[in-house]
């Protein structure tokens, strides 16, 4: 009774729309257009399988073309491959799904099918990388018809290239990967759940993901084309050593090839055949991937296998729905031979390989140094060498276990003969420099000073804590390679996995400073701490050039950064800069990666030896050491890459404003797996010391026991010129220490300079230092100069003032820098800045200047940054237009109006924009009312950037 009804009053309820639409002047068609729509019913579905690498169908099509026809309601449903953050959305009409992260869960979105549209993940990066789609309205019938193939033949009988006689009859197998390689549907070598995808009984695998480790080839007999278009399945790792070939027989050439894509649903692969009709071709199948790690904590790639089936001719070319196109595959190189392992330290420094005329010795191995993990070189010339025993896991206070040894060289034949310990009980110590009277080691949570007793090379009291708050988040990326800058202060870098909160020891929070990735320094005699740049990911080494710019060396992102005073950089992951405003950030100087392959930087680890061995990179030395070493490698830029066991070497050279890094040849292969150089310094002979924490397990784990506990070694390259020479640098006399200043090998120059920072003001020694700012003509010696003055207080703003008008780039762009030291400069400063900024042709001193704005009051920003932003040449200049911003965007909510008077006249398109995203994150009506004004002014004049802008400032409003 209830069901009838319903089915009654819904009747009258139709009628009723009928009659209603009925009645209007335009009812008839207005009714022939109504569809009465049932949101439950679903005409179209499809399951796919989200991974980093694109959404993959049940059949094995990467990204498949989506069909529905004009008003179907759709569901797309996908399954997360892997414990990653992925959703999937449409992009015109805006739909989305929840996001997954847990390998195995699922959503979905459901809507009308309308218009055409492509179907992606939202999450930042992934689009990109490759999770995208199209969906297409079609009329009629969506099934695809496949035409039948035909079957080789040789000698009037059917060749057996599809497997179904059971054997491998008309093939020829080598090696263990094809010795009994026919599966059926009950075989085990894949997980249950793993469609496969064959016809008939068998199909062909090298082992799939249970034998994977077997190697081998299968040759087909020879065989003659007789139909221009040929198919045959394929599946298995998407590596270059797991392939399928067609060769042609006569000439040996292999005219195509195709690896599977990492999946193990078999997948149609189409060849043209039309150029080789008539000749003859044979499948050669090969394997020659184990696919075992030579990384303990890194899993064997069970995909290192091929599947093959069912190689069919065809009169014309097919068209298969899951056809597997090569475009959609992302082949990783072949694994890189791993020559040696577990070495000890005289048979590792015999397997080395350097260039022409150098050589490498052990200079200390276990039992004398163990776990060496940061190092530098005294006013002697003696290693102080700490010891990372507490690694990875924080001791209880007072607990540590780390030590600092002191090596010396007592004959010059390479051999550390001479080993002290400085001191022991340090915990989690991560970087170490002397000078200005003491050490100065990084222990997280701590800076510390250890003053020295010279006469018994034991510390003269007690660490003192001068900084807390560092970090302990991940203890692969705490402040390590303290260095000395030109500038006097104390250098270190951080990485972007621990989170610091630096102060003195008892400062409140307002008082500290927050950093995780960036470049930090701090200034031994004021005590001031700073952070010098944001971003990159997890730097390990950090280095001057000969005109005192530093440069970083990071993993994973992009390897290579100039660090420019206040700079953002690009930061690895979705990490977010302290400031929410910086909207974007500069990017690497390289040209270049060291790693191969499109799947990103990690896979690539292993399988890059011919691009400079993987992502990883440990050290930075700028090579300034002296005439010995060949003028090719003066200041060129060396890096350790550790899972590549390479010293690579980049060539810097100046581009704009910066530098560019390109990659020159690797200097050095260790040739050795185990290798692990954290750093590297040239010393008083120009000869290269180099630390290495020989460890089978190459990349940080929080799990103690995964990595070795007692083995380190120290090396020593040298070029056949080097000459060994004993010195002691606190011995000099200040004008010795002057003379220091142009001295060839860099070393000299900065223990000098050190050494008279620690002995202050000397009028002798300023006379001296001006005489080569004014007259040497070579501008790095007029840099020494001037930063030694400098550090020793012998320069007023009036000399600096002087030197904004030197004829010389790098003396103009220095003299800035240290006119912006201490925050604030006099009127008449700022006046030759303003002038500087309207009539300098340097985009160096572009780049100085408005690095130095942002050390300034906000008040006296104004007219410099106004008059650099109409400078059209800095349109395309790697760092400037954002350098621009960042100083200039805390002026946008001093004065809204003034700013975007400025930003209206800017030659630098994005800062309109980036001007008008900060007034919108002010959010009042009166902003709202600014750029509604604005909007009115720039529809007056449009342009295609002004358009851009308008864009802008609706989706705001709209907001």
């Amino acid at each position: 009774m209830k069901k009838y009804a319903v089915l009654v009053l819904s009747g009258i309820l139709l009628f009723s729309l009928f009659l209603i639409v009925g009645c209007r002047s335009d009812g008839k068609e207005k009714l022939a257009e109504m569809q009465i729509r049932d949101s439950t019913i679903i005409d179209r579905e499809y399951h796919l399988e989200a991974t980093m690498l694109g959404y993959f169908a049940k059949d094995g099509t990467r990204n498949p073309t989506l069909y529905a026809n004009k008003g179907d309601r759709v569901r797309i449903n996908i399954t997360n491959g892997e414990t990653m953050t992925h959703d999937i959305a449409l992009e015109k009409i805006g739909v989305k799904s929840e996001t997954l992260l847990e390998k195995g869960s699922t959503t979905k979105i459901t809507f009308w099918a309308e218009n055409d549209d492509t179907y992606y993940c939202t999450v930042p990066g992934h689009r990109a990388a490759g999770m995208v789609g199209k969906f297409e309205i079609v009329e009629g019938d969506l099934s695809t018809q496949v035409i039948a193939g035909i079957v080789p033949f040789k000698n009037g009988k059917p060749l057996n290239l599809g497997f179904e006689r059971g054997n491998l009859s008309d093939w020829k197998a080598e090696g263990e990967a094809f010795k009994k390689p026919l599966f059926n549907r009950l075989s085990t070598v894949y997980d249950t759940d793993e469609q496969i995808g064959f016809d008939g009984d068998f199909f062909l695998s090298s082992g799939g993901t249970t034998n994977y480790k077997l190697k081998g080839t299968l040759t087909s007999v020879p065989f003659e084309v007789t139909h221009p278009f040929a198919s045959f399945k394929v599946s298995g790792g998407a590596l270059a050593d797991t392939r399928v070939e067609i060769v042609e027989s006569d000439t040996e050439n292999v005219i195509f090839k195709s690896t599977g894509q990492g999946r193990a649903t078999l997948q149609p692969v189409v060849v043209d055949l039309r150029d080789y009709l008539k000749k003859n071709i044979f499948i050669r199948i090969i394997d020659n991937e184990s696919g075992t790690s030579p990384i303990p904590y890194i899993r064997d790639d069970k995909w290192a296998h091929i599947n093959f089936d069912d190689f069919l001719f065809y009169p014309e070319r097919p068209n298969f729905p899951n056809e597997l196109y090569q475009k959609d595959i992302i082949v990783l190189p072949p694994l890189d031979p791993v020559l040696n392992s577990g070495l000890s330290g005289k048979e590792a420094a015999k397997a080395m390989t350097l260039p022409k005329d150098f050589k490498i010795t052990l200079a200390a191995a276990e039992p004398d140094v163990v776990r060496p993990i940061s190092f530098t070189i005294d006013a002697r010339g003696r290693l102080w060498v700490v010891e990372g025993h507490t690694y990875p896991v924080p001791a209880e206070e007072g607990k540590g276990k780390d030590r600092i040894l002191i090596f010396e060289d007592t004959n010059g034949d390479g051999t550390l003969d001479k080993r002290k310990v400085f001191i022991e009980g340090l915990n989690m110590a991560s970087g170490i420099e002397v000078g200005m009277g003491g050490v100065w080691v990084g222990a997280a949570p701590y800076l510390m000073f250890i003053p020295i007793d010279e006469d018994s090379d034991k510390p003269a009291g007690p660490p003192e804590i001068l900084l807390d708050g560092w970090g302990l988040h991940d203890t692969h990326e705490v402040l390590n390679n303290l260095r000395w800058g030109p500038d006097g202060w104390l250098y270190g870098v951080h990485g972007i996995f621990t989170h610091s909160n630096v102060g003195k020891p008892g400062s409140t929070d307002d008082q500290r400073t927050k950093l995780n990735a960036g470049v930090w320094r701090y200034h031994p005699t004021k005590h001031e701490f700073e952070l010098y740049s944001e971003g990159t990911s997890n730097p390990w080494g950090i280095d001057f050039n000969d005109y005192g710019h530093p440069f970083i060396t990071v993993c994973v992102i992009p390897h290579m950064y100039h660090v420019i005073q206040g700079a953002r950089y690009q930061r690895q992951g979705r990490s977010s800069h302290f400031n929410p405003y910086t909207y974007d950030d500069i990017k690497t100087i390289a040209d270049h990666v060291h790693y191969l392959g499109d799947r990103g930087p990690h896979a690539g680890n292993f399988r890059s030896a011919a691009a400079g061995g993987g992502h990883a990179h440990a050290g930075a030395m700028i090579y300034l050491g002296g005439n010995t070493w060949p003028q090719e490698y003066h200041n060129t830029i060396f890096m350790n890459n550790i899972n590549g066991s390479k010293l690579n070497n980049d060539k810097l050279w100046r581009s704009g404003s910066g530098y560019k890094a390109s990659h020159k040849k690797d200097f050095l292969d260790m040739n050795d797996s185990w290798s692990q150089w954290l750093n590297f310094k040239y010393d008083p002979s120009g000869s290269v010391f180099a630390i290495d924490w020989y460890d089978q397990n190459q990349c940080h784990s929080k799990n103690p026991d995964v990595h070795d506990k007692t083995l380190g070694r120290i090396f020593k390259i040298t070029h056949k010129d080097d000459k060994w020479v004993k010195v002691d640098l606190s011995k000099a006399s200040d004008l010795e220490l002057v003379e220091y200043q142009l001295n060839e090998n860099e070393w000299y120059v900065r223990i000098a300079r050190t050494i008279l920072q620690e002995r202050g003001p000397n009028p002798k020694v300023h006379e001296a230092l001006k005489e080569i700012l004014i007259e040497n003509p070579d501008v790095t010696r007029k840099l020494r100069a001037l930063w030694t003055l400098h550090v020793t207080n012998g320069l007023n703003e009036n000399d600096l003032n002087g030197l904004l008008q030197d004829s010389n780039e790098y003396i103009r762009s220095w003299a800035i820098q240290l006119l912006c030291e201490n925050k604030k400069v006099s009127p008449q400063t700022l006046k030759l800045f303003d002038a500087m900024a309207e009539n300098d042709d340097s985009p160096l001193v572009r780049l100085y200047l408005t690095s130095g704005m942002q050390r300034l009051e906000l008040t006296n920003r104004w007219v410099v940054l106004e008059t650099l932003m109409k400078k059209s040449e800095d349109v395309d200049d790697h760092n400037i237009p954002l350098m621009l911003w960042y100083a200039f965007e805390p002026l946008v909510a001093l004065d809204t109006e003034r700013a975007l008077k400025i930003a209206e006249q800017t030659k630098i398109p994005q800062i309109l924009n980036y001007t008008i995203r900060r007034i919108g994150d002010i959010n009042t009506g009166e902003t709202k009312k600014t750029l509604t004004n604005l909007k009115g002014r720039l529809n007056k004049n449009a342009t295609s950037e002004k358009g851009a802008a308008i864009i802008l400032i609706d989706s705001i409003l709209k907001e």
